[in-house]
C-alpha cells in the first residue's frame, strides 16, 4: 500500500459543524481518509445523518472512528487524572450506553477501529481501580467484539510499562493502542521510540502529530506542527518497518488557529517518511 493509502485526517482537528465543511476541509487537504468522530453523529443526527452518504459521493472513505468519554476535563493534569475515560464511577452508567450507542454508529459506517482515551490507569495491579477498570475495558472489549470491532486506547496518560501490563493482563487480541508519539511527550510518560517498541505487540493505528516536553514536571507540554516538535520521526518511521507495522496513519492537530495549513504540512513532511 502506498503511502497516501496509509494517511487519514483526524476529522475533529477540524472543528466541522457539518458533514460538507468536513468534506470541503478534506478535499483542500487532498487525504480522501478520515478517522471519524462518533458522538457528533451519535449526538447531532439531524446533522450528521448524511454523512455516510455524503462521503459516498465524495470518494471519502473511513480509517477508524474515535468517541470520547463523558465528564472528562482537560484543564490541568489533575482533572483529567481525575475525569478521564471509564475510570470515574459517576459517568460509568452513561459512558457505557454511548459506547453501545456508538456501536452501532460505527457498524453504520463499516468501522473496524474504534480508539479512545481509557482514563489513567493504575500502575499496580493491587490498586482498587485496577480491578475496576479492567472489569470495565473487558466489558467494553466484548461489546466491540461482538460485532468485529477493535478498540484502540490512545497512549500518554500512562508509561508505555504500565499500559502494556495492562493489556497483557487483560489478553483481548480485539483490544490494543492507538499510538500517539507527541501524546507521551505532552504527558511527559517518557520517550515515544522505547514506549513505541514495548507496545509493538498491540499497535492498532499511529496518529500523527508532534509537541515539545515541559520544562514544569506536572504541566502539559506544547503541541506544535508536525516536525518542528520532539519526535523523532526518523525513528518513528524506521522503528515501525522494522516491526512489520502495515496500520494506518491518521493525522491529528489539536492546537492552533490555522488546522487545515497544519495538517498539510503534515502530510508534506510524513509521506516521505512512511515505509512503502
Amino acid at each position: 500500500m502506498s503511502a497516501e493509502n496509509r494517511l487519514a485526517v483526524c476529522s475533529w482537528s477540524l472543528q466541522p459543524d457539518s458533514p460538507a465543511t468536513l468534506l470541503a476541509h478534506l478535499q483542500t487537504i487532498g487525504i480522501p481518509r478520515v478517522q471519524i468522530a462518533l458522538d457528533p453523529i451519535r449526538e447531532q443526527p439531524s446533522v450528521w445523518g448524511s454523512y455516510l452518504d455524503a462521503c459516498q459521493e465524495a470518494g471519502i472513505t473511513q480509517a477508524s472512528g474515535m468517541m470520547v468519554t463523558a465528564g472528562e476535563d482537560y484543564t490541568t493534569m489533575d482533572s483529567i487524572k481525575l475525569t478521564g475515560g471509564v475510570v470515574p464511577d459517576d459517568t460509568w452508567e452513561e459512558n457505557l450506553a454511548h459506547f453501545k450507542e456508538n456501536i452501532q454508529v460505527a457498524k453504520d459506517l463499516d468501522l473496524k477501529l474504534v480508539t479512545f482515551h481509557a482514563g489513567f490507569l493504575p500502575h499496580e495491579p493491587s490498586d482498587p481501580n485496577f480491578a475496576k477498570l479492567m472489569d470495565r475495558i473487558r466489558r467494553i472489549g466484548e461489546l466491540f467484539g461482538e460485532h468485529g470491532i477493535d478498540l484502540g486506547f490512545e497512549t500518554g496518560q500512562e508509561t508505555a510499562e504500565t499500559l502494556k501490563a495492562f493489556l497483557d493482563q487483560l489478553a483481548m487480541p480485539n483490544v490494543g493502542v492507538n499510538f500517539d508519539p507527541a501524546n507521551m511527550i505532552l504527558y511527559d510518560k517518557g520517550d515515544p521510540i522505547q514506549a513505541l517498541k514495548a507496545l509493538a505487540p498491540y499497535l492498532k493505528q499511529c496518529h500523527i502529530k508532534d509537541a515539545n516536553r515541559t520544562l514544569e514536571p506536572g504541566t502539559w507540554g506544547e503541541e506544535v506542527t508536525t516536525g518542528t516538535g520532539q519526535v523523532d520521526w526518523n525513528a518513528f518511521f524506521s522503528t515501525l518497518a522494522s516491526l512489520g507495522y502495515q496500520g494506518d496513519f491518521a493525522i491529528e492537530r489539536e492546537a492552533g488557529e490555522q488546522r487545515v495549513a497544519d495538517i498539510i504540512t503534515a502530510k508534506t513532511f510524513a509521506t516521505p517518511l512512511i515505509p512503502a
